[in-house]
């Protein structure tokens, strides 16, 4: 079996993957394909105060699947709603399997992101002017004086009413200028 992509409309990735995932319950592909592969990362964002995980698609209009692409297998493949085509050399030829150096690489990042649950990278530094997009100071800007990365909390100097002011901020209350 080898890794193939699976070029799909882009938003209806996770169409395609139940439709194969069907096909291989009713029997037409049992035996052919062992997995297909979204891969996604987990985004946070702030809404209205709280705070709300989003997926975002690592390869928007691609689906990876490893498969034994033989007879029938190539055309159930491209015959399913949503599906473009396979990713290849020429258009409508043969399908090209991946190289596995690619593969390890992606399923590497696969299983990092599934490690790391709720990790926020930290995007700041110290200096930096930032702008304040939740809490009481909405809309005001601030200048970044200290770093808490355990916390994931910034201290930001921000002028208020001509004052310099103090504040502590969670990563995710702040965005860069």
């Amino acid at each position: 079996m080898k890794w193939y992509v699976l070029r799909a409309i882009s938003g209806k990735e996770k169409k395609v993957k139940e439709y194969i995932e069907n096909e291989i319950a009713r029997g037409d592909l049992q035996g052919f394909v062992a997995q297909v592969l979204l891969p996604a990362e987990k985004v946070y964002q702030i809404r209205n105060g709280k705070k709300i995980s989003k997926e975002r698609s690592l390869y928007p209009g691609y689906v990876l699947i490893e498969a034994s692409l033989v007879g029938e297998v190539t055309h159930i493949l491209r015959n399913i709603p949503n599906v473009i085509g396979f990713l290849g050399a020429t258009k409508g030829g043969d399908p090209v399997p991946m190289r596995q150096n690619e593969i390890n690489r992606i399923l590497g990042k696969v299983d990092e992101l599934a490690d790391t649950n709720e990790e926020l990278n930290n995007p700041f530094m110290v200096g930096e002017t930032v702008k304040v997009i939740d809490g009481p100071f909405n809309g005001f800007n601030g200048t970044i004086e200290a770093i808490n990365e355990e916390k994931k909390k910034l201290q930001v100097m921000v002028k208020i009413f001509g004052r310099k002011t103090p504040l502590e901020l969670s990563f995710l209350q702040v965005e860069k200028e």
